[in-house]
């Protein structure tokens, strides 16, 4: 089911919200609500995926339970985080790997196609989000916070609904309090209806709109410069804006329920280095990769050829981790070699204190991050060399079926917009003239009636993706 669909903000929020507020706190049944309505929603889609799920609770739950039973006998704790471990990823490596690695090995190896059958696994939504939640809770018990007994809690945190397909990443540490025992407020409600609205617009009246070229682009068989151009900048606006709005949907979600989540973005395109960009884009996902994997390896407090290898497995990990195509592991590769190239010779610090580098620097920064998604949003890597080229001149095919100008003009409004938008202008307002009462009720005022605009979208089904769904 999608936050931005008639069902769900008609029908299963409104009665979902209705139950929680009417039910008693005692006995734990305002918890039990939610996690029946997260299973609800995540088996709207496919009901046979919710085994999936429930199978990686189950199993994480007894693991945890393991692990704490065991505390002080260092040898079997690491055992048991071990099975763990491997238990979360073949999940992964099964339902979303395994396609990919009978793909390759069938192509690589003709002879051996009659013994290796080629699987055609159907891929659970979220699952890389749910089981990076899973594995993040059993790592922290094994560091020493107090194990969840009850399996109900444990099932709440990892299916909560406003979370659960499409992130953000949220650590059993960050809401385990909450779930316990939370306070809602009419103001914390109010805040989290707002940071909805935001999520909703940015996603239908930006992110969509903005989709339409994009795929106009990527999809077209002969490009010229411009278009390609165009198709990349519109691609790159789109991917913040579809994300950013579901993690803003998310966030206004868990609000409205007595949650909250951590911020995912922080206006990733005004980064003046590539280590910059990746604090603030997708920081759940970040931020677990530092904890989990960079720091267990030894961070930065190493030798230079170590440091290498570490940012070389992470970066690798995070390619992978965004799915099963060579695309995706070279962009991974790509963001593993600038960032080596910045941790080596301390880049962020050199930008940091130099107007004039940082002047040339952050451009270029903005490009390699343009060209990254480039290669994130093609299909293949032919097609990501072919477009890239065709951006810089070489390939461009002058019988190109779609006007840059023309598709610009349709995009004008929300290209301009999303533009604007990308940079914190209007929280160098608030900081400059204050906040002002009269100002919020306006900017209220004005997302409403978007809302009720892409509202309208809605019922004349308009193209509504979601991008990060497929992760």
């Amino acid at each position: 089911m999608l936050f931005t669909s008639i069902e769900f903000l008609f029908l299963f929020l409104p009665v979902v919200l209705a139950g929680y507020y009417l039910l008693p706190s005692r006995f734990g049944l305002k918890n039990f609500w939610l996690l029946c309505a997260s299973l609800f929603f995540y088996a709207w889609g496919e009901p046979s995926f919710v085994a999936v799920m429930l199978l990686s609770i189950a199993f994480n739950y007894v693991m945890a339970l393991a692990i704490a039973s065991v505390r002080g006998r260092r040898r079997i704790a690491n055992a048991f985080l071990a099975i763990a471990a491997i238990g979360n990823l073949s999940v992964l490596g099964v339902w979303k790997y395994l396609n990919f690695i009978t793909s390759t090995v069938r192509s690589l190896f003709p002879a051996w196609q009659p013994l290796i059958p080629q699987t055609s696994f159907v891929l659970p939504i979220g699952i890389s989000f749910f089981t990076f939640q899973a594995l993040s809770y059993v790592i922290d018990v094994h560091r020493g916070i107090p194990v969840q007994r009850n399996p109900l809690k444990i099932a709440l945190y990892i299916s909560l609904f406003p979370q659960l397909v499409a992130g953000p990443i949220v650590r059993y540490t960050t809401i385990c309090d909450e779930i316990e025992c939370r306070k809602t407020s009419f103001t914390m409600f109010s805040e989290g209806v707002y940071r909805f609205l935001c999520g909703f617009n940015k996603k239908m009246l930006l992110a969509n709109l903005l989709s339409v070229v994009a795929d106009k682009a990527f999809s077209a068989t002969a490009l010229d410069m411009p278009m390609a151009w165009l198709g990349a900048i519109c691609y790159t606006l789109q991917i913040f804006f579809d994300f950013s709005g579901y993690s803003d949907m998310a966030i206004g979600l868990g609000l409205m329920f007595g949650f909250h989540f951590l911020e995912n973005f922080n206006y990733p395109y005004i980064s003046k280095t590539v280590t910059e960009f990746w604090r603030r884009w997708h920081i759940s996902l970040g931020t677990w990769f530092r904890d989990y994997l960079y720091f267990p390896l030894g961070g930065s407090r190493v030798g230079r050829g170590r440091l290498i290898l570490n940012l070389s497995i992470v970066w690798l990990a995070t390619g992978i981790w965004h799915g099963a195509n060579w695309t995706f592991i070279s962009w991974g590769c790509m963001y593993g070699l600038l960032i080596m190239f910045e941790k080596v010779f301390d880049i962020p610090k050199r930008v940091e204190g130099h107007s004039v580098l940082r002047a040339v620097y952050q451009p270029l920064t903005l490009l390699s991050v343009v060209l990254g998604w480039v290669l994130f949003r093609a299909s293949d890597m032919p097609s990501a060399y072919r477009y890239i080229c065709t951006m810089f001149g070489a390939g461009a095919h002058e019988a190109c079926p779609h006007s840059a100008a023309f598709e610009f003009k349709n995009v004008t409004i929300p290209f301009l917009a999303a533009i604007a938008f990308s940079v914190p202008w209007l929280s160098w307002l608030r900081t400059r003239f204050g906040n002002h009462a009269a100002c919020d009720y306006a900017v209220c005022a004005v997302q409403f009636a978007l809302f009720a605009f892409g509202v309208s979208y809605l019922v004349m089904n308009a193209h509504n993706p979601f991008i990060y769904f497929n992760f």
